[in-house]
């Protein structure tokens, strides 16, 4: 069967590395059923053939109005497909689609008429609000990450900067590697536009990783791996934490001359 990855070795590579990630998160138990969420901006390396292409399917509501999205595209993860599938057959389990010119209305384009996922209008807001900022942030990965979820049911590692702070002092990596921290939403119904709309004030405060009380983070970067590498370097921090206490004590963490210092090195924002 022919596929729209043929011959076109650039967008099969954005595609396959987001069917490697989606095998990451199953095999690290953070996409349970199915679970999770990832979204990449494909503008790029769409061509001259692929914009004449027909839709598959009939023009669906987004749900909201995006101009910065008008004429892009976008790879979705299947709605009610799992992770463990997209990795094995991601064209079988995900789909390319176009938004439309009045860009409230998306359809599929590739390769089989896979409904995108339910939280397509969150993606689809947050990706219109990074254009419309100029980033070149291209993903976002949606996932339940086991440790960072447990903790997000302590109302105290909710407050500003608290998490983030703790997670830092964890592992000298985590700030090299995740250096803006961890923004907070608070517990917000799934799929819900105001969940969308608090997830993107915190990418707007300068977060890249968002933490959905009690359901999951939300990530943004420049591909998918790197939205990816971000959750994972925060993960292990919560889980150096939490084994920590399970052996009886509070870990110290690094000082914040300790952490002042990963700054100065990696040259990161104090």
């Amino acid at each position: 069967m022919k596929s729209i990855l043929d011959n076109r070795e650039v967008l099969a590579k954005k595609v396959y590395d987001v069917a490697e990630v989606a095998g990451y998160l199953w095999q690290k138990g953070w996409a349970e059923r199915n679970g999770g969420n990832i979204t990449i901006n494909i503008t790029d390396q769409v061509d001259d053939e692929i914009r004449a292409m027909k839709a598959i399917a009939e023009p669906v509501a987004i749900g909201a109005t995006l101009p910065h999205l008008k004429g892009c595209y976008f790879y979705c993860k299947g709605t009610n497909r799992r992770m463990r599938d997209l990795a094995r057959d991601p064209m079988a389990n995900g789909s390319v689609i176009r938004i439309l010119d009045d860009c409230a209305h998306y359809e599929i384009i590739a390769d089989a008429p896979v409904k995108p996922t339910s939280e397509l209008p969150s993606h689809l807001s947050v990706h219109n609000y990074l254009i419309a900022k100029g980033s070149t942030y291209k993903a976002s990965v949606h996932t339940h990450p086991i440790s960072l979820v447990a903790m997000s049911h302590n109302p105290w590692f909710l407050e500003k900067d608290v998490l983030t702070n703790l997670l830092w002092s964890m592992i000298p990596e985590t700030k090299a590697f995740c250096p803006r921290g961890l923004g907070i939403v608070p517990y917000m119904l799934p799929s819900s536009v105001e969940l969308a709309d608090a997830t993107i004030k915190a990418i707007d405060d300068n977060y890249d990783v968002v933490m959905w009380e009690k359901h999951g983070v939300f990530a943004v970067g420049e591909d998918v791996m790197e939205a990816f590498d971000m959750i994972d370097v925060l993960d292990k921090s919560a889980h150096i934490y939490i084994d920590a206490k399970s052996m009886g004590f509070t870990p110290d963490g690094m000082s914040q001359e300790q952490m002042n210092e990963i700054s100065t090195v990696f040259h990161l924002p104090k």
